[in-house]
């Protein structure tokens, strides 16, 4: 254990003590009701980090001209290629596929895989990863994913929470496809070999989720992620479907139909260009929560630094809803090692509730995401009743020995594996003792507009996944990323196999990075910042201190 914090430190054991005296009494009170519609929107206007103007700007340029949107989205969006097109030969093609996919999580390896069926050899179809295949926030997810596929529930069910969820700022006809369609994943999924958890009869096992009116959570363990994505990287591995890892896209190919075609990628390791001419793109490139948007820390992989926003605005494609971020409401806040990683909402699910550093309840504990997150900021905030942590961050307790109190003895290291050992490496038992959470930055809820085909407004170029817009709405609700991202990656995979079968290219051409600094010039934008980034920047100034200036 050298050189790790070891359990809680002396000043925390009085508040410790206060949780453990309370857990009694919070077992047999009711507990906090839910909040009212009105209750919601005041704790979202006053405390959600969204509702905070002077952390936001007016896109300057393009087709989503005026759209509010973070300053460190906006700086990205508002920067040059990183490329100039005098300076990449097109007559030299590296790559030469009918559907070229650019991403490897769960979105980009459903669209190969689907590519695959729907007919494309697999010599035909080439699989882009910045990191290592499979490396995504797909593999990072704990809690479950949604799928109205019991006898109490239904799609139109599950449509309603969705909507309520995203208060009502989702496109409707995506989220009615995300529903329609769930039923189906997890089949497929089991078909290819995933093990979700089961009921001793050997039913699904399912579990709430804040914001649901309908126990749909299907799990496997708390490694509900990493577990689909070693079955899809096995099949896609298996079927021998083209891949290149270490590689990043960093701006799309046009041509002179004024379609996408391709893209241009980088080598990370040789830091050469190659050029890859495709007939359909999907784009499935993830979010943006490396950009540690007011300086949050995040549950997000090393490569989410909101690359395919970037590259797809360029080529003219609309995005939407980019005003709205999620804050996962537990993220880890102490020991500093794993400040920002996420304790997934399944806690909750399962009975941990949220405590102040006196013990009291002071919120419902399955509130949407959004909500939780409001009142665990006010908490510690404006009512001064959170613990503060040996590097100055503000937190409160999730009272997770809840957990077996309700569910009975084991639940814990059977159903939570992950939690538990991570805990357990600093001394902290999670059965015996509650964990200290505070709101950390999750998920990027706008992005690329897309119709339920996938298909954006540029012709060729198709998305999948988190760098989408309209699914969610303004708001995600837990296990919905997970089915999105195989709901609409399936689908990806289908529309570009399709169109690949009769589309042509046309002369290549990067014209429209030209265009792009000529907007920036127009608008007035000077800035030497080039975009997409890669990967993040932690060295000196960029150094993050959780220390958050929340009010």
């Amino acid at each position: 254990m050298s050189g790790y914090t070891t359990g809680y430190p002396e000043y925390m054991q009085e508040s410790l003590k206060m949780v453990a005296e309370k857990r009694a009494s919070n077992i047999k009170s009711s507990g906090i009701p839910a909040m009212t519609a009105e209750e919601r929107q005041f704790i979202l206007e006053h405390f959600h980090p969204d509702w905070k103007p002077n952390f936001k700007r007016a896109v300057a340029i393009g087709p989503s001209k005026g759209m509010m949107i973070p300053n460190e989205v906006a700086d990205i969006i508002e920067s040059h290629p990183v490329i100039k097109p005098n300076e990449i030969d097109l007559s030299h093609v590296d790559y030469d596929v009918d559907v070229l996919i650019i991403g490897a999580g769960g979105a980009g390896l459903s669209a190969a895989l689907l590519a695959q069926e729907s007919g494309v050899p697999v010599d035909q179809i080439l699989m882009v990863q910045k990191l290592r295949l499979g490396d995504a926030n797909s593999k990072m997810s704990q809690g479950g994913i949604q799928a109205a596929d019991s006898t109490i529930d239904s799609p139109s069910i599950h449509y309603l929470d969705v909507m309520g969820g995203g208060h009502y700022a989702n496109k409707p006809d995506l989220v009615e496809a995300l529903v329609k369609d769930a039923p189906d994943v997890i089949k497929w999924h089991e078909e290819l070999g995933v093990m979700y958890d089961k009921n001793p009869n050997g039913s699904l096992l399912e579990i709430a989720g804040g914001g649901t009116s309908r126990r749909r959570m299907h799990s496997c363990k708390d490694y509900t992620g990493l577990e689909i994505t070693r079955v899809l990287v096995d099949e896609f591995i298996n079927r021998g479907i083209s891949n290149v890892e270490f590689t990043s896209a960093v701006d799309f190919l046009m041509d002179d139909k004024d379609q996408v075609a391709g893209a241009i990628l980088l080598d990370m390791e040789t830091e050469e260009y190659r050029v890859a001419r495709a007939k359909s793109t999907v784009l499935a490139t993830g979010g943006f929560g490396r950009l540690h948007i007011q300086g949050f820390p995040t549950t997000n992989h090393y490569g989410a630094t909101g690359d395919g926003i970037v590259m797809a605005y360029r080529t003219g494609a609309v995005l939407r809803d980019l005003d709205s971020t999620q804050y996962h409401p537990t993220g880890a806040a102490y020991p500093e090692q794993i400040v920002g990683q996420l304790a997934t909402e399944k806690l909750r699910g399962r009975g941990a509730l949220p405590v102040n550093k006196d013990g009291e309840l002071f919120v419902y504990h399955l509130e949407p995401r959004d909500i939780e997150s409001s009142n665990f900021i006010r908490e510690c905030y404006e009512r001064n009743n959170g613990v503060i942590t040996p590097t100055g961050m503000r937190a409160v307790w999730l009272d997770t020995p809840m957990i077996e109190i309700v569910t009975g003895p084991g639940t814990i290291e059977k159903e939570f594996a992950a939690m538990f050992r991570n805990y357990k490496k600093f001394g902290i038992d999670i059965r015996k003792e509650p964990i200290l959470v505070f709101p950390t930055l999750h998920y990027q809820n706008g992005g690329v507009e897309i119709n339920p085909k996938t298909e954006t407004n540029v012709p060729g170029l198709f998305c999948a996944g988190e760098v989408c817009g309209g699914v969610h709405g303004k708001n995600r609700l837990m296990g919905n990323s997970q089915l999105d991202l195989y709901v609409f990656g399936r689908r990806a995979g289908k529309a570009a196999a399709e169109r690949a079968k009769k589309a042509s290219v046309g002369k290549l051409t990067l014209a429209h990075l030209d265009r792009y600094d000529r907007w920036l010039k127009e608008a007035g934008i000077k800035t030497t910042r080039k975009a997409p980034l890669l990967l993040p920047e932690y060295r000196g100034k960029k150094t993050l201190e959780h220390k958050l200036n929340i009010l």
